[in-house]
């Protein structure tokens, strides 16, 4: 568990501490002795973070989709990127001015950035952004969508930083959070009342899908449901869980709603803290999101132990499926039976599985299940050395059961080893230093629990008990 009964020290790390005075929560730094200590974590933390110092632009904040392949700019890492930086400021990595100026760089850009419903030239509409823009313009990458979930992991990262950037010389920082949330208008987004579209385009309007049951799109009714200004009622989230039942069953031997990708456990995580909140459906079954998670993860454990298709590799120290990137797009004759291998995709038991792992898997379940999840980063650090694990961290994916006649799209083939990815993508390295770092410290829950539209959007879902107030 991230917050531990025996505190060693309690100190105030001169981060956020204006507002003792200001009348604002102070952020705390909390050093103990189980988790303070890891130079292995902490390197692994160091490396993840510069990935978003140095690959973002400086000059408008956009944050790469990956790297070091040339790619356009991803919403939702940007919402990684504002939430890496006042990390990097606790943790020492980078002077507080110099992290201030990056995420108010990144802000005012969002703040002015065209928005209209043209099919070029804009960054996005109705308060939502488009999920890929270019780098330099920060405008519509091609026929790309305008994404709901995108915005919304946007938004995490922005409400993190204006928790944590509360000194008086960082009052334009909260100012601009604000007025990019509360132009959001979420019920513009609901073409099928009482849920909300995954997207819309301006060739075709909306999407012709909703977000409904269990996935990382509890994040977008949260914050729909909290919106000042263009909120939804308790209805979306009534609508968004109904399908909560049809989900629920047993994998490996753990009860819980199921999602076949561990990101769909870990990505509202990253910034709602759901440890002792309930909802109604989670009141029914006697345990929180937090555990739902924290049972996915051991089911991944488990089933990579099990292995029933057979991959190399599989173990106690080398597993974790979700969306990541592949070797190539490719059916094959291996070891006496017919392969299928995918490039980027969505990975899980039950799902999709095609023998690839990826460390974010793993990285970002962190305080989901700290004993399996930590032993197995340190294994796959130590184990394939700068293969996997280099100057920003964990590249995205490898497979060991690729054979090397495969002719690959992505990574490259080590003799002897398998296929490893050559990228960095900045949705995956994201989860990996934000989980970590809410295992170590609580640094993002305790900054996201005293968000008041956080708070509201939980109430108005129905969520009560533990930390929430009444």
């Amino acid at each position: 568990m991230a917050v531990t009964t025996r505190r060693d020290v309690i100190a105030l790390a001169g981060l956020g501490l204006s507002g003792l005075a200001a009348g604002c929560s102070p952020v705390l730094r909390v050093v103990s002795a189980s988790n303070s200590a890891d130079p292995v974590l902490d390197d692994i933390q160091r490396r993840t973070f510069q990935y978003f110092w140095d690959t973002t632009n400086p000059a408008n904040g956009l944050a790469r989709d990956r790297f070091p392949t040339p790619s356009f700019a991803s919403m939702a890492a940007v919402g990684f990127a504002l939430t890496a930086y006042p990390i990097g400021v606790y943790r020492g990595f980078v002077p507080r001015a110099s992290a201030a100026q990056r995420t108010l760089a990144t802000l005012r850009f969002l703040a002015r950035a065209p928005q209209g419903d043209a099919p070029s030239g804009m960054t996005g509409y109705k308060g939502f952004f488009y999920h890929f823009v270019d780098m330099e313009r920060g405008t519509r990458f091609e026929t790309t969508e305008l994404s709901t979930v995108d915005t919304a992991l946007l938004l995490g990262g922005m409400l993190f930083a204006q928790g944590f950037f509360d000194r008086p010389e960082e009052s334009e920082i909260r100012e601009l959070v604000d007025k990019i949330y509360e132009r959001v208008d979420w019920r513009w987004s609901q073409a099928r009342p009482p849920t909300v579209a995954l997207g819309w385009s301006p060739e075709k309007g909306h999407l012709p899908y909703d977000w409904i049951a269990y996935s990382e799109a509890m994040l977008v009714y949260i914050l729909a449901l909290g919106s000042p200004t263009h909120a939804l009622g308790p209805e979306s989230w009534k609508a968004w869980s109904a399908g909560l039942r049809k989900h629920w069953g047993t994998e490996e031997g753990e009860q819980l709603v199921r999602f076949a990708p561990l990101f769909g456990h870990q990505y509202s995580h990253i910034w709602v803290d759901f440890r002792g909140i309930r909802d109604a459906f989670m009141r029914e079954r006697g345990l929180d999101y937090f555990e739902n998670s924290r049972r996915a993860t051991r089911a991944q454990h488990a089933y990579a132990v099990r292995n029933p298709m057979g991959w190399n590799g599989y173990g106690s120290r080398l597993w974790g499926l979700t969306a990541c990137d592949g070797p190539a797009d490719v059916t094959v004759q291996a070891d006496g039976r017919s392969r299928t291998f995918r490039t980027y995709s969505a990975r899980g038991p039950g799902d999709f599985d095609d023998g690839t792992i990826a460390p974010t898997a793993v990285g970002g379940s962190v305080p989901f299940a700290p004993e399996l999840c930590i032993d197995a980063l340190k294994a796959m650090r130590a184990g394939h050395g700068d293969n996997l694990y280099r100057e920003y961290g964990f590249l995205d994916s490898l497979n060991l059961s690729v054979p090397p006649t495969v002719p690959l799209k992505h990574g490259r083939h080590v003799p002897g080893r398998g296929w490893y990815d050559g990228d960095y993508l900045g949705i995956d390295q994201g989860p990996i230093l934000a989980m970590i770092e809410n295992h170590r410290s609580d640094l993002v829950w305790q900054v996201m629990r005293a968000n008041p539209h956080i708070q509201r959007g939980l109430k108005r879902a129905g969520f009560t008990g533990g930390w929430l107030p009444r």
